[in-house]
């Protein structure tokens, strides 16, 4: 109650100050009638004498506490007031500001989840990831002898482990299930600083042959299949053919992004056939940089040890660097640039939003100079007039930011929920977006420079010196004058803001356009697919999965709407990798490596994919172990190695020309793009299955009719066939292409730049459209003048578009040299296309003059139907 009773103490002081002043005028005034001066001159000679009776009791309030409070009370109440009573302006001002922070906020989001936030990792900092490099692989796979000799020569690293891809066939009481595991050298989880949450972690020396099969759960591995039980430690899962012995649960929040989908975690215990070569390479490295060593040190370390190799194993790791490469970066890397470009777009969509609100204010500010003038003859100063515009700026901006707010929750959740299933499963920060302290502060700082703007703007366009002449007619002329003069520089900003952003939306459209219309090498369209995992201890002899082989492609085959089958150990579109090492027969050879694309597919599947024959012919399902070994290469091979020659009847082989390596070309076809859309056509070599057969494949089925219409047929198909395979991944070649990372990231950053720059481009023309018609009105009485004097109307539309054009010439050029400098920070998110593309920058600047035109013909038009005797007359 203390507040309480001080709140009325001061209310008394306050009333007695006024109360004492009103006795000292009394007093003087009838001082002054008993000189003989008549009442009503007293009382003008007391008041004069005294002053400004409001600015005095202003004055003295000041010399009491809690005025600030009480002022910002008062403002607040007259600045809510006085948005209530311009509700039209308030609303746009708050949905335009809104909509920037909405769009600001929501980017940001990402980019804190992404960039910001830190891995669940101890110091991931000193994490890093480590490559191969060759010429035509940056980060390639690492050989497992490889690995063994950098780990121990390095001198850099506390720790360093392996890790590589994996797959296994879960049985369960309901059948057998595919599901995706890693495959990791002991130390993996303690050289990340990993810690189970339930059971421990892999003990040293559990990679080790003689080691008990051992796995490590996922949390969501845990919930999910295991219902969350605590007494899965210790439990038997049978992966494969394998049992294995659940040892630890990993903590909920881990995620290990370079293997999204990863549920089981077992150790590199028994090495296959593949990796006990030096030539085979198919794990990753992960390494802990001791205390104090920098990146750059361990780099130039690991790229002696990998040259110390090179001469030391000269014919299995010639021309091979190494890389090392921070974790953080390794994971994000290929998103940074287009969050960036994204959170660039929504900045200066945001930039156009406040120009917007801040043209807005001017014009209301100029209406309320009257209201402004007489407050400071009454006494307020400039502090306090300035305090006023800061209120209401607040009061605006907390509006606009709350609904910033609540938009961007939602427009976050949107945007994850457009993201395709399986790259949602390989993005794990998703699950960290959320407001936060980063996302917090963020806003907050969008907030004040926006606010700061808000209140500084109609207080510097506001003179305190024209008093007399805001009184007698509120000097429209000069206030007219001001804010065309600041209006049209706004409106500046705004064209050549919306420029680069239109510019870097028709980029990155063309890029989509051109990445959904690169050659692919075959026709996509009536495609259905679907990887088959079959049991490895059912069919451990090659003539078995041959056989097995041949069945599905019979049965398929026969099935009601399919026109052709074929099998591939590695589906198009997937990745350039399973490479392999070529050298030629007849030609000398140097230890030089010729890296290309091995496929292993079956005689049906290049005609399933409608693939070109350029020479020579296709596989014939006979083909198999008994028969020569034959092969199939693309033209990007015959280029680079049998470049005016025919390379049909060619030899090629491993690099070690063994006899059972030997291959005859029979066949070339046109170039299939193996990696994704937007990676180059490697050189690739196409082998009979029937060959060398393989017990995972993806099987094509080519349909007359729709494709998602035997996908179904198909899977039922392949049960009938064995109970105990596995299918998974089902879908169409076109729902593969649409869903690809490579175009996910392509079209949501068209389409995302592409809204701000559709909102940027209405938000200047609207802003435009307002400078020249308010122009307009504060000239009505020049142009009732010209007319009056004989200018024709056209020759008004005229005047009116050309003081509009310049606006717009500036803005563009301006805007177009800024476009060129920043669109050439986006080359890394093109594809198809140059930063300085002239035809997109000719359009943008076409259909940005054709809309600022039209936007400035109807305040012409009005301009040039002005009577000019009601114009006069009215002035």
């Amino acid at each position: 109650m203390n507040w309480l009773t001080g709140l009325l103490s001061r209310r008394r002081m306050y009333d007695d100050l006024s109360e004492e002043i009103q006795v000292h005028l009394h007093e003087k005034v009838e001082e002054l009638v008993a000189a003989g001066v008549s009442r009503k001159e007293a009382e003008q000679t007391a008041r004069r004498e005294f002053g400004n009776v409001t600015l005095t009791e202003s004055e003295g309030r000041e010399a009491w506490q809690w005025l600030s409070v009480e002022n910002f009370v008062s403002d607040l109440r007259f600045g809510l007031r006085t948005l209530r009573k311009n509700l039209a302006f308030s609303l746009t001002s708050i949905m335009v500001l809104g909509l920037g922070l909405c769009a600001c906020i929501s980017i940001f989001m990402f980019v804190d989840a992404a960039l910001i936030q830190p891995l669940p990792y101890q110091n991931v900092s000193r994490l890093m990831s480590l490559y191969e490099s060759v010429e035509m692989i940056p980060r390639a796979h690492l050989s497992y002898a490889d690995y063994r000799d950098w780990k121990k020569q390095n001198t850099v690293f506390e720790a360093m482990d392996a890790w590589t891809e994996s797959s296994y066939l879960l049985r369960t009481p309901s059948g057998t299930k595919p599901v995706q595991g890693v495959r990791v050298t002991d130390g993996f989880f303690r050289t990340l600083g990993v810690i189970p949450a339930l059971g421990r972690d892999f003990y040293s020396g559990e990679d080790r042959p003689e080691a008990p099969p051992s796995a490590i759960l996922t949390y969501t591995a845990w919930q999910n299949r295991f219902g969350a039980r605590p007494d899965v430690i210790g439990q038997l899962v049978t992966l494969g053919d394998t049992a294995y012995t659940v040892v630890g649960v990993l903590p909920r929040e881990f995620h290990f992004a370079l293997r999204g989908q990863a549920e089981f975690w077992t150790t590199l215990r028994n090495l296959e056939y593949c990796e006990q070569r030096r030539s085979c390479h198919n794990l990753y490295g992960v390494a802990r940089l001791k205390e104090g060593v920098s990146i750059e040190t361990a780099s130039t370390q690991m790229k002696g040890i990998a040259q110390q190799l090179q001469l030391q194993y000269a014919d299995t790791n010639r021309g091979q660097d190494a890389a090392v490469v921070p974790l953080k970066e390794a994971i994000v890397g290929n998103v940074r640039p287009l969050l960036l470009v994204l959170l660039t777009g929504a900045g200066l969509l945001l930039l156009i939003a406040c120009v917007n609100v801040a043209s807005l204010l001017l014009v209301r500010s100029e209406s309320r100079r009257r209201e402004i003038a007489v407050r400071s003859a009454l006494g307020a100063s400039r502090a306090r007039l300035l305090v006023q515009f800061v209120t209401e700026g607040s009061v605006l901006v907390a509006a606009s930011l709350a609904l910033g707010l609540f938009g961007a929750e939602w427009v976050t959740r949107l945007l994850v929920v457009l993201i395709p299933a399986e790259l949602r499963a390989n993005i794990p920060f998703l699950a960290r977006l959320g407001f936060n302290l980063h996302v917090t502060v963020f806003a907050g700082a969008l907030a004040l420079l926006a606010a700061g703007l808000f209140c500084l703007t109609p207080a510097l366009s506001l003179s305190f010196h024209q008093m007399r002449e805001d009184l007698a007619e509120g000097s429209r002329g000069s206030a007219g004058n001001t804010w065309r003069r600041i209006g049209a520089k706004l409106v500046v900003v705004e064209l050549a803001v919306a420029m680069i952003l239109l510019v870097g939306a028709g980029l990155l459209g063309k890029s989509f356009y051109r990445l959904l219309h690169v050659e692919l090498g075959f026709q996509p369209s009536h495609l259905a697919m679907m990887d088959v995992v079959v049991p490895a201890s059912r069919f451990d002899k090659n003539e078995q999965v041959v056989t097995f082989a041949r069945t599905v492609e019979d049965r398929v085959s026969h099935l009601p709407g399919v026109a052709a089958v074929g099998l591939t150990s590695k589906m198009v579109l997937t990745g350039n990798d399973d490479t392999v090492w070529i050298r030629f027969a007849d030609r000398p050879y140097h230890g030089e490596h010729n890296e290309v694309n091995e496929r292993k597919v079956s005689a049906g599947y290049l005609t399933a994919l409608q693939a070109p024959l350029i020479g020579g012919r296709f596989f014939s399902d006979a083909e198999d172990s008994s028969k020569p070994r034959v092969v199939i290469i693309n033209q990007a091979l015959a280029r680079q190695y049998f470049a005016g020659e025919d390379p049909i009847g060619k030899k090629i082989g491993d690099i070690d020309s063994s006899p059972n390596s030997m291959q005859e070309i029979v066949g070339v076809v046109k170039d299939i793009r193996e990696g994704s859309l937007d990676a180059e056509t490697w050189p690739a070599i196409y082998e009979p299955l029937n060959q060398q057969p393989r017990t995972f494949f993806t099987l094509v089925a080519r349909s007359a009719q729709s494709e998602e219409s035997v996908l179904s047929t198909i899977e039922a198909t392949l049960r009938n066939i064995d109970p105990d395979l596995a299918t998974m991944n089902e879908g169409t070649m076109n729902q593969a292409i649409n869903e690809s990372p490579s175009a996910y990231l392509h079209r949501s950053s068209a389409w995302l730049v592409g809204g701000f720059a559709s909102l940027a481009l209405l938000l200047s023309v609207v802003g435009l459209y307002g400078v020249v018609a308010y122009s307009v009105s504060q000239r009505t009485r020049e142009i009732g003048v010209r007319m009056a004097l004989g200018a024709q109307r056209g020759s008004v539309v005229q005047m009116v578009l050309g003081e509009a054009g310049r606006l717009t010439a500036f803005g563009l050029v301006i805007g177009l040299a800024c476009a060129v400098g920043v669109t050439a920070l986006m080359r890394s998110v093109l594809f198809g296309v140059e930063s300085w593309d002239l035809p997109t920058l000719v359009g943008v600047a076409v259909v940005l003059t054709v809309s600022a035109l039209l936007a400035s013909y109807l305040p012409a038009r009005r301009a040039s139907n002005v009577d000019p005797v009601v114009a006069l007359r009215h002035e």
